[in-house]
């Protein structure tokens, strides 16, 4: 199940990759009236304020300190950025649970790795990845409703002045066989990625996280989030995109 505009076969297929469509989550036209305003704004820390400003109003994130109960306050202090620094300290937090299912919801693809290799939604760490999923969302307030934004958000700078489909981007790695390789030849194969990964934008960086580098073009379509679209003062991060998952050809780069 989803709450897009395509099937899940069809957004984690390679031909996806190859042709990308814009994936349109249902329930976002809220966020309508902001990107119009976001026309007439060619600087990106701006833009960047403006939609934290709309997402604070939106979902009433500074009225955390007028709550009575502790959990009431944490609801909407734990606002989507308490998810986005949660996956860039650690992708298999419950923040990275949480993130990845709402991939899972809104897109209808499975994680296929959190700790662990995920084989089965049958299996004990399916049922872990739920556990710290539900954890995470106990949180904060709509989390999937503000993530569902963001993406919008994301996805409107992306293709505001498109000069490509793609992007090339690179990620670190150390075990292949934390990975679902579907087909193989010396340098290249057809891979199933999570159902939400960071990569780089830095070729160089990539190396820092691994002894293999995997190269592979990203269709815009599928950028969650990257670094840089909002102002630092309220997150720090360095050449990162969250890219969503499925079946992806990839170079596999390895040192020397």
């Amino acid at each position: 199940m989803n709450l897009c505009n395509l099937p899940p076969w069809s957004i984690a297929s390679y031909h996806f990759n190859e042709h990308p469509q814009r994936i349109r989550i249902q329930g976002t036209d809220r966020i309508n009236r902001l990107l119009d305003q976001l026309d007439t704004i060619n600087d990106l820390h701006q833009c960047g304020a403006l939609f934290h400003d709309f997402m604070d109003v939106t979902f009433q994130l500074h009225q955390w300190q007028r709550e009575d109960s502790q959990n009431s306050r944490k609801s909407l202090k734990n606002s989507y950025l308490r998810f986005l620094r949660g996956w860039l300290f650690d992708s298999n937090s419950v923040e990275g649970a949480v993130l990845k299912g709402w991939v899972e919801s809104r897109l209808g693809l499975l994680p296929t790795f959190h700790h662990s290799m995920i084989d089965s939604i049958h299996s004990e760490k399916y049922f872990r990845y739920l556990v710290d999923r539900m954890r995470g969302s106990a949180r904060t307030s709509a989390i999937l409703s503000q993530l569902d934004l963001l993406y919008e958000y994301v996805q409107y700078l992306l293709h505001r002045n498109p000069s490509a489909t793609h992007l090339t981007l690179y990620r670190g790695v150390n075990e292949l066989e934390d990975h679902v390789i579907l087909k193989r030849s010396k340098h290249c194969c057809l891979m199933r990625l999570n159902n939400l990964n960071s990569f780089t934008s830095n070729f160089e960086r990539a190396w820092e996280f691994g002894s293999r580098v995997l190269q592979t073009e990203v269709p815009l379509t599928k950028v969650f989030f990257l670094s840089g679209v909002l102002p630092k003062s309220l997150l720090k991060g360095e050449d990162e995109f969250l890219v969503i998952g499925g079946d992806y050809e990839v170079r596999i780069l390895i040192g020397g």
